[in-house]
């Protein structure tokens, strides 16, 4: 049995390697050089190209883009209506945003459990917390893989609720052949470093619904227009008049940023073959591997994968999983953990919500480990990632 480098043996690699980062080319650096050089660095004409090549992308009619995925769910809520009084129901293995975007227009999240095997939010529990006050459910493609889209469709339209779905993790994924990004009400991303594309920052909204399109626009912009058919003091003095006719935010997405996107999203399909290579080789080497469970896929997902992870079976291995992080780190294989359950943090601790809300997410929770994904990976990163669990996981076997 190989000895642990916590422990004085010699490491898998004697560089370290993390889960997650960005892919930047010259190419893409030459993209932002040139809108930097021009007369426009923000509201200019390359917004508008990103906006429109993410619609043709994602099959959607219309999209916004937005300065980083937590603006576009807010803007999102804005749209579906939320305010004070209403309840919003998401899922409580995901980042803060996906519940927070609720409570910024005075609404209550409410969370719904997992299903145990997928990690995704379970569309009988989000069936089981509607009440008469719901009006909206935030469903997190976690990890890259689609929710149960036809189910809580289903329920959504049953209800009559909007359906946001948050695939801050998902570009790329597709849903029974079509693209994430067409099928809910609206549709969030996000473009942080270390997703599979990136403008820095960055965000956007998608949907089919031009009523919907034109309060996601007026959300991210003040909710001023210059739109004369939208304003109300029209015919007006000139071509510099404007109105505010809504309380909007400055959410907007620069031009050198909407570059960088627009360059990311033609190396996209790249991107997602080299993260679906990546992670048929984890699965293949971590099938049976004691002490190691594999997050399983649903059939209709055709997953871009933003994270890949493992949950270690604890009853089977004598370590916690804090002792198989740090080993890991030692190994210089460097994990994250996605995530603390939302409603652990004080913040909504204070408000009320209690541990025991959603058994299932937490049981998990306990044994989650994000491992390194990301296109740069060469094979052998990928074989040194796959030491590292199978050394770690046999020297702590029971």
């Amino acid at each position: 049995m190989e000895q642990l480098a916590i422990s004085g043996g010699k490491p898998v690699r004697d560089n370290k390697i993390f889960y997650g980062r960005q892919c930047i080319g010259e190419d893409d650096i030459q993209a932002m050089a040139e809108v930097l050089r021009g007369p426009y660095i923000t509201c200019g004409p390359k917004v508008e190209e990103a906006e429109k090549k993410l619609a043709e992308y994602t099959g959607a009619k219309y999209a916004v883009t937005c300065s980083n995925g937590t603006a576009a769910l807010h803007c999102a809520c804005i749209a579906a209506g939320v305010g004070p009084g209403d309840e919003v129901i998401t899922t409580p293995m995901t980042f803060a945003a996906s519940a927070n975007c609720a409570v910024y227009c005075g609404a209550t999240p409410v969370f719904a459990d997992i299903d145990p095997e997928t990690y995704n939010i379970d569309p009988a529990s989000i069936r089981a917390h509607i009440t008469p006050r719901t009006k909206a459910v935030v469903a997190v493609d976690f990890t890259g893989q689609a929710v149960k889209i036809k189910e809580i469709r289903a329920i959504c339209d049953e209800f009559g609720l909007i359906f946001i779905e948050d695939a801050a993790h998902a570009i790329g994924t597709c849903y029974d052949g079509a693209h994430v990004g067409s099928l809910a009400d609206m549709t969030c991303f996000s473009f942080h470093p270390v997703k599979t594309i990136t403008c820095g920052e960055g965000g956007a909204i998608t949907t089919n619904n031009e009523d919907l399109y034109k309060k996601l626009y007026l959300a991210h912009v003040h909710g001023i227009t210059h739109d004369e058919s939208l304003m109300e003091d029209a015919p007006h003095e000139g071509i510099w008049y404007y109105e505010q006719i809504s309380l909007g935010f400055n959410y907007r997405m620069t031009d050198f940023q909407a570059a960088l996107l627009v360059s990311q999203l033609g190396k996209l399909e790249k991107f997602k073959k080299r993260r679906q290579e990546i992670v048929e080789k984890y699965n293949e080497a971590f099938a049976d591997v004691p002490g190691i469970i594999v997050q399983k896929e649903i059939p209709e997902s055709d997953t871009c994968r933003h994270l890949y992870i493992i949950r270690l079976d604890l009853d089977k291995l004598s370590c916690t999983r804090r002792q198989f992080f740090d080993a890991m780190s030692a190994e210089n294989v460097q994990c994250q953990i996605h995530y603390v359950p939302v409603y652990w943090f004080p913040f909504y601790r204070h408000k009320g919500y209690e541990k025991g809300l959603c058994p299932v997410a937490e049981e998990i929770y306990k044994g989650i480990l994000s491992i390194p994904l990301y296109p740069m990976m060469t094979d052998a990163d990928v074989a040194d990632v796959i030491h590292a669990v199978k050394k770690i996981a046999a020297y702590y076997r029971k």
